[in-house]
């Protein structure tokens, strides 16, 4: 599973970062998924390998103008484009209110695509596909906010041909049915199906993308058997306690200790305040600073999003940058 982090400010953009959005894809497959879409991530995907023809779904996980306002931007410029198929928005009440309010205000009629929205504010949302299974969390934030589960589905086309010896297929046309799922039958009359003579699909990756919230505990449930929490940090933990809970966010240190107690064994963290900078001359406001203090209550790996950073999910279940 690749993540290119397109935006990891909190709130506003700042000279650094701009607002929320992240690209989900199955490794180098051209269909993507778009969680979140901050004011102006139609320009950040000017600057990466995704194109919006390509866009399969998008995820608001909820309705904060720093989640949500690039939306209408995006699908003006996906029809501009030339785009075609279908477009799901898969998000809480409000998001398809604003959108056809923007598209309908801006004189945006006609669209070459149809858009459906699906709300995952429901409690039997869940969204499939042929690449992956996705349900939503509800966490806690000012306004109902999610997090996505991104559960990848796995094939084999992998013949095992000591099996396939063992039953007496011969060799040609009967392995390529059996290669394509389809089963056969023998000149004996056996009949034969695929999952006989597959090799097992690989284990499935999970990937937990998460919203506003200042609750992470929330997901120590969900996180069984992930590989991957992204969440935010908007704050170290002294900061938090000036600030004071009224904007509901995590600390670094709420986050971490949290992905302890989960056990789940790669963490991001994203959506960083604006008074945290990327120079390590920064301090106490460097984005290190939020890294270092996660580091010290999570003994799993830990990573810090940049926009345009881009991290892989390998099929160990390793987190790699780049």
């Amino acid at each position: 599973m690749r993540l290119t982090f397109l935006g990891t400010s909190a709130g506003m953009p700042t000279t650094e970062r701009n607002v929320t959005a992240l690209a989900l894809a199955i490794d180098d497959a051209r269909q993507w998924y778009l969680v979140d879409c901050g004011e102006g991530t139609q320009h950040q995907l000017l600057r990466c390998r995704y194109t919006l023809n390509n866009l399969k779904t998008i995820f608001i996980t909820h309705v904060h103008g720093d989640h949500m306002y690039g939306l209408p931007g995006l699908i003006t410029s996906a029809s501009m484009q030339g785009r075609q198929a279908p477009l799901t928005i898969c998000a809480p009440d409000g998001v398809q209110q604003f959108v056809e309010a923007a598209l309908h205000y801006a004189d945006v009629s006609g669209l070459p695509f149809s858009i459906e929205f699906i709300r995952t504010d429901q409690q039997a949302f869940e969204y499939q596909d042929t690449q992956v299974t996705v349900t939503a969390h509800p966490l806690s934030h000012r306004v109902p906010s999610f997090a996505y589960r991104f559960e990848e589905k796995t094939f084999s086309t992998q013949l095992n041909i000591q099996q396939l010896n063992a039953l007496g297929i011969p060799r040609g046309e009967l392995w390529g049915f059996l290669q394509k799922g389809q089963a056969i039958t023998l000149e004996d009359g056996r009949q034969v199906h695929p999952e006989q003579v597959l090799q097992p699909p690989p284990a499935s990756r999970i990937v937990i993308i998460a919203g506003d919230n200042d609750k992470p505990e929330l997901l120590v449930d969900a996180l069984q058997g992930a590989h991957l929490l992204v969440h935010e940090a908007t704050l170290t933990d002294a900061a938090l306690q000036k600030v004071g809970p009224v904007w509901m966010h995590s600390s670094a240190r709420m986050v971490a200790e949290a992905a302890e107690a989960s056990g789940v064994p790669n963490l991001i963290l994203t959506h960083f305040s604006g008074r945290y900078q990327l120079s390590s001359e920064a301090e106490p406001n460097s984005i290190r600073t939020l890294k270092a203090e996660a580091e010290t209550y999570y003994s799993g790996n830990t990573g810090l999003a940049s926009d345009f950073s881009t991290w892989t999910v390998n099929r160990a279940g390793q987190l790699i940058e780049g």
